[in-house]
């Protein structure tokens, strides 16, 4: 299996799933053959890695690929049916891995001293290819979950790139380490998961040799573990990838909510295109300078597809220009058209989405509910929220 293949294939055996792993560790050892130790140190293998994980694979990996492979399933069986696999031969190769490493630096023992994983010459080999696969199986997985939920990513867009490394290493669990994102893991292997996934969480730093060199921090971790526990090493391993997929599945498909959420809100209001632009704009500005990202994301769709729908590119130019909404005009753009129920129901998708609701929009909402003859229901927005929450 070479590295432009399918991240994993559903193997007939446990025989096959291991030599299926054994083959993709042999094309990165390879690729960590030409990789040197002062690249490791400082970061500059993970620039590589993305040449080596993705350039290709993207070209062969996309919608056309799942459905062809999967006919008949829906998103979320296929995503959580490849999250399993992939957790499977990432708990394998840790076993394979640590095996060798733990070799390598048994042999080295009072020789060199407290050198650390990466100095130890050995291991070095071991280490990398450890570190590579861990990260390319995340990097393509996180990206198989875009690709089937819907979300577009251009990988040439530095930052929609910078979204797939953020989603496909967790970058933004924060505080959630040590509560969400460990629940399920066997106490065993909870202390090592927690100690990777604690600490700064790099969500401002965009440089690729950075994040190699803290992917490197990350790994040292995992497989500073004694040498008796190879099973612990797979279990790491395992956990470690199921722990970032779900996180990534989590993120992607809230997009994909949004996205169909967009979808509806255009078809709904085609009659008040430019309208809907308005007023939801006015439901996102109205708490002031620092919109919430899930606002502007669904924003960012409504957008798209209203220009697509025949939205004025009057009305998308002055809202990419506005600072501050003048809300007297939007009332009155509201107040002559007949039908302002669809905008409605989308103005309370778009308070919701973000999974809290303040009084501002509140305000907002039932003075919009009043303009169309509907009945504001604040329990029902709150669980609007919630539903978003999930």
């Amino acid at each position: 299996m070479t590295s432009d293949d399918s991240l994993f294939e559903e193997a007939k055996s446990d025989k096959d799933t291991r030599k299926a792993v054994q083959n993709q560790v042999a094309d990165i050892k390879n690729f960590v053959k030409g990789i040197n130790i002062d690249e490791f140190k400082n970061g500059e293998w993970f620039a590589k890695l993305l040449t080596f994980s993705l350039d290709k694979y993207v070209q062969k990996v996309n919608a056309e690929y799942f459905r062809k492979k999967y006919p008949n399933l829906p998103p979320d069986a296929i995503v959580q049916g490849r999250i399993k696999l992939a957790a499977k031969y990432a708990g394998i190769e840790g076993g394979l891995t640590a095996t060798a490493y733990s070799a390598a630096v048994a042999a080295t023992i009072g020789s060199a001293g407290g050198s650390s994983p990466v100095t130890v010459p050995a291991g070095l080999t071991a280490f990398g290819v450890d570190l590579v696969y861990a990260s390319q199986l995340q990097l393509r997985l996180s990206y198989d979950i875009a690709v089937l939920y819907g979300v577009p990513l251009d990988l040439e867009d530095p930052e929609d790139l910078w979204k797939l490394i953020r989603i496909a290493f967790a970058i933004q669990v924060g505080e959630d380490a040590g509560n969400a994102l460990l629940k399920g893991i066997p106490s065993v292997v909870r202390p090592v998961i927690k100690a990777i996934f604690s600490g700064s969480r790099l969500t401002a730093v965009k440089s690729l040799p950075v994040f190699g060199k803290y992917l490197l921090q990350r790994n040292i971790i995992k497989i500073s573990i004694p040498v008796a526990s190879i099973p612990l090493a797979t279990g790491v391993n395992y956990w470690m990838t199921k722990v970032t997929a779900n996180k990534a599945r989590e993120i992607m498909r809230k997009e994909a909510k949004m996205i169909e959420s967009a979808k509806r809100m255009v078809n709904d209001s085609k009659h008040c295109l430019d309208e809907l632009l308005w007023a939801t704009w006015m439901i996102i500005s109205v708490k002031g300078a620092q919109p919430n990202e899930d606002e502007c994301t669904l924003f960012h769709y409504v957008t798209l597809m209203s220009k697509e729908s025949g939205a004025s590119d009057k009305t998308l130019t002055e809202i990419r220009n506005t600072v501050e909404a003048d809300y007297s005009k939007i009332w009155n753009m509201l107040s002559r058209i007949d039908d302002v129920t669809p905008i409605y129901h989308a103005c309370i998708v778009m308070a919701a989405v973000d999974g809290k609701i303040v009084s501002q929009e509140i305000d907002t909402l039932r003075r919009l509910a009043d303009c169309c003859g509907e009945t504001f229901n604040e329990q029902e927005l709150r669980a609007e929220a919630r539903r978003w929450r999930k």
